[in-house]
């Protein structure tokens, strides 16, 4: 909207002196002829704005004019410019908004401290996506989000992991967890809390009734409990071992969400020792990636389904060889 666009002029004109109207133009990505038809009208309102031509002109304030908002440090001000990855509010439809609220931010900070903040913003990427996790599928949140927010229950249809059919529930939603790069919804049914993964979501509508959430139990406690839940689930199956050192960094960046311990090694020899924990034995399959790096030394029963699983591979590839296909 165009009270929007005045307004974000007026913000990086106050925080950056003089500007250029290209420069203007292609932050707020509109036309140069649109910029100084802002410029018009910022000054029609009363804003001492003026544009200069030539090599180094631009489009500036008048000297003095500006709004001081106080109160924040330096490391408060340093915090606010570290952000997730961008795709957390593009999922949410929040891009445009972030970047208007970052430079209200930077306006409204003290002078001294707009430097540290800006190269923090150029200097700290937090990315909350897995290494090599595959393009995510895509996920509209549209309709859980406005459960959330107006505090209505939820019609679901909803596919477990490994089911063939969706399955139909209602649920009180608390709110939406990015986690990972993954979204979840966290609702409770029947009284219970639950986690349900947004991209397995087939169809969500919002209900007439009010949502019936516990007392006293906020988004955070709720997840806190599912969390806990996933990450404690009981009956795992404890793994050791044997990996070459020389595959050590590959091994511990594609398992680290199975590894239970950090390896053993006093940083000499060919082979590290390393704990890991399973739901079932066959997860323990995804070890023959590493072909004869990765040995492992205990249960026997992870050791017999290993042999197995590499013994039916050769027994494929040695038909293939002879013509089987």
């Amino acid at each position: 909207m165009k009270s929007d666009r005045l307004l974000s002029i007026l913000l990086l004109l106050q925080t950056r002196g003089r500007v250029p109207a290209h420069e203007l133009a292609d932050r707020l990505e509109v036309s140069v002829r649109t910029i100084y038809r802002d410029v018009e009208a910022l000054s029609a309102s009363g804003v001492p704005v003026y544009a200069e031509r030539g090599r180094h002109g631009g489009i500036a304030l008048l000297a003095g004019f500006r709004t001081d908002v106080t109160g924040l440090t330096a490391d408060e001000s340093r915090a606010l410019f570290i952000l997730a990855a961008q795709g957390a509010h593009a999922a949410l439809g929040l891009d445009a908004a972030l970047g208007s609220a970052l430079r209200k931010v930077m306006a409204a900070l003290p002078a001294p401290y707009r430097p540290a903040a800006e190269v923090t913003s150029r200097r700290i990427l937090v990315d909350a996506t897995r290494w090599k996790g595959g393009p995510q599928p895509a996920v509209d949140l549209d309709t859980l989000q406005d459960a959330v927010f107006a505090d209505r229950r939820l019609r679901l249809r909803y596919r477990h992991s490994g089911a063939r059919e969706a399955r139909t529930y209602t649920v009180d939603p608390y709110g939406l967890v990015s986690k990972a790069g993954v979204w979840y919804l966290v609702a409770d049914r029947r009284g219970k809390p639950q986690l349900f993964r947004a991209d397995r979501v087939r169809s969500a509508n919002v209900l007439d009734e009010e949502v019936r959430r516990r007392p006293g139990v906020e988004l955070g406690d709720a997840w806190e409990v599912l969390r806990r839940q996933v990450e404690e689930r009981p009956g795992g199956i404890d793994v050791t071992v044997r990996v070459r050192r020389v595959r050590l960094d590959m091994f511990l960046r594609l398992n680290a969400s199975q590894l239970a311990g950090l390896p053993d090694g006093d940083g000499e020899g060919e082979w590290v020792t390393a704990r890991l924990s399973y739901g079932v034995v066959a997860q323990a399959r995804q070890l023959l990636q590493f072909a004869d790096h990765v040995e492992v030394l205990s249960p026997p029963e992870v050791r017999a389904e290993l042999a197995a699983a590499a013994a039916s591979v050769t027994d494929l590839y040695r038909g293939a060889g002879e013509g089987g296909f």
